[in-house]
Parts: structure tokens; C-alpha cells; sequence
């Protein structure tokens, strides 16, 4: 079993494998999930598994792995096969370091220097990622630091967390946007259509979309938990389907294959309207997510507790 650290406070609990992506394993309010969680006695068979993972330093889909970055040509091997298309990245596919933990918080860094075939294929620019992790009284603070450390060329460069929410009987999200992705069969997207978001129960949703011009906050409610998502992300991707027990909720700095869509003479204009940042060598860039959990019987005191201080003595 690889070594995983364990972060406690109050009643939030929250799993971390470091070696395995840098990714969440768990996390629970009370112990009930609020991501899907693998059990203490249990191995993670897969990254793809667990509760969360990061997306650095990019996120979704570039399309059959080619990009056009400032003149030059890329190509990155795919690797989720049999998808054609490079997916998410690299850190979710490395072990990251641990720059230091306490009871309730930690620090990962994960050091990216293509200096072979297979990492240049992997992602050809030199970075540095720090994700840092934080559980309070009101659950889950996170982040991920992404560094150019190219000593003369910018960096194309997104982030952004993926993780799995419990679908539980009766979960309900609800969110808004200004505009949806529509996708193809190779799951890549098609058209920009204007949208309001989402606000709907879960158990019959079929979603693989991007929404752009987020609020920034999504609420995600069932019969025990009620959580709430907010994060400084332009963009936002929703996928679950009906048969599954989760939903994945999330907060992407840039559209699905933002890249992909870049194309030779493009400017900075185009390049900004998909949201792709161009990190400048020794530029950092940032992305938050933070979840608010609050069990259900807390809520039904509360508002208990305030009909009762508002009635006429």
C-alpha cells in the first residue's frame, strides 16, 4: 500500500496519496462520503478512482494531442486509451512530493522537466506545481500553484480539480453560466450556445459538458449533505451519467480542448476568448476550489432554533 496522509479536523476527515497522482482518496463529514471514498483498509486500484485528482497544467481534452503554440507544433501522446486525445495533463499520471503536513493541512509539489522523449511527449515545457490542502471548521480549502520554469519561453498553461461528488437519492445541483459546449462523438466540442447553467436533480442527468462564465459557486444538496462549490475558475465541467454514483463537479480554468482550437496567426485576443493563460517564464498562476459541507440535520436545528427565537413570548 503506498503511503497515504491523514488529515483530521473537527469532523472532516480527508485521505492523500501523494505517489499516486497527488490525488484525494477520501473525504468525509461525519463519516459520510462526500466524495466517492476509498475505505482506510483499502487500495486505490486507479487515480481514476478516487475522490479527486488535479488537472495541471492542463485541463480536459487537447484534441489527438496537437496544438499550435506560437508558431511551433506539438503533438502529445494520448494517454487514455483508446481515446486518441491527450487528457488532463500530467500530474494526474506522477507522483508528486510532500513539501510538508500537519494535522489538518499539506503541501504537494510536483517538479515537471521533460529532459527525455517520454516526458516531452507527455508535456513539452518545464513547471512547477504546488497543490496545497486545508480542512476547517467548514470543510475543504485547496489550491494549485502552476510555475513556468522556462528560462526564455512562455507557457501555455490551465488548471483545475476533478473531483467525484456522492450522488446520492435525491442529490440536486444547481448552478449558473453564460454559455454551454456542445460535444461530438470524439468528445470534443462542437459550438458555443448560450445556457443558464444548471438547476436540476441528479438521478436521470446525462452530462459531459463545459459551461463558460460561471457564478463561481454550485450548490450540491441530497437528504444528508449540502455542499457548496466555489472556486475562482472561469469554467466549469459537469459529467455523470444516470447508472453512475457520482458527479463529477468541475471548476477548469479554460474550455475543453482550448488549445486544440489554437491555430497558426492566432493573436492574444483568441487566445484569452478560450481562456488559456500564457505564463511568461518564472510566472505563477493560481486556481482555488474550496467545499463547504453542512450535514442536513444541522440545517433542520438551525432553522428550528430560529423559529423559536423569532416567536412572541
Amino acid at each position: 500500500m503506498k503511503p497515504r496522509i491523514t488529515l483530521q479536523h473537527r469532523n472532516f476527515a480527508l485521505h492523500i496519496e501523494p505517489k499516486t497522482g497527488g490525488c484525494i482518496t477520501g473525504f468525509w463529514s461525519d463519516d459520510i462520503p462526500v466524495l466517492r471514498s476509498t475505505a482506510e483498509n483499502e487500495t486505490l486500484g486507479s487515480v481514476r478512482l478516487s475522490a479527486s485528482y488535479p488537472l495541471v497544467p492542463f485541463s480536459n481534452r487537447i484534441g489527438f494531442g496537437k496544438f499550435n503554440w506560437l508558431g511551433e507544433e506539438h503533438t502529445l501522446a494520448a494517454n487514455f486509451l483508446p481515446e486518441p486525445h491527450a487528457i488532463h495533463g500530467v500530474g494526474w499520471q506522477l507522483p508528486w512530493q510532500v513539501l510538508d503536513a500537519t494535522s489538518s493541512s499539506a503541501r504537494l509539489r510536483l517538479c515537471h522537466r521533460p529532459a527525455t522523449l517520454e516526458t516531452r511527449a507527455s508535456w513539452p515545457f518545464d513547471f512547477d506545481c504546488i497543490q496545497t490542502f486545508a480542512l476547517d471548521d467548514s470543510g475543504l480549502q485547496m489550491e494549485l500553484s502552476l510555475t513556468n520554469c522556462e528560462s526564455w519561453r512562455p507557457m501555455p498553461a490551465g488548471l483545475g480539480f476533478h473531483p467525484y461528488f456522492v450522488k446520492r437519492p435525491g442529490s440536486h445541483i444547481a448552478f449558473t453560466a453564460a454559455e454551454r459546449w456542445e460535444m461530438d462523438a470524439q468528445n470534443l466540442p462542437t459550438a458555443r450556445l448560450p445556457s443558464l447553467g444548471l438547476k436540476t436533480d441528479c438521478a436521470d442527468l446525462a452530462i459531459d459538458h463545459c459551461f463558460e462564465g460561471c457564478s463561481g459557486t454550485v450548490q450540491l444538496s441530497d437528504a444528508m449533505l449540502e455542499c457548496r462549490i466555489t472556486s475562482n475558475a472561469y469554467c466549469l465541467v459537469v459529467y455523470t451519467q444516470p447508472p453512475q454514483d457520482f458527479i463529477a463537479i468541475e471548476p477548469v480554468s479554460h474550455a475543453n480542448n482550448a488549445l486544440g482550437r489554437l491555430t497558426v496567426g492566432q493573436g492574444m485576443a483568441a487566445l484569452q476568448s478560450r481562456s488559456v493563460k500564457s505564463l511568461q517564464p518564472g510566472e505563477t498562476v493560481n486556481l482555488t476550489m474550496r467545499i463547504n459541507v453542512r450535514s442536513q440535520l444541522d440545517n433542520k436545528i438551525q432553522k428550528i432554533t430560529q423559529q423559536i427565537s423569532v416567536e412572541p413570548t
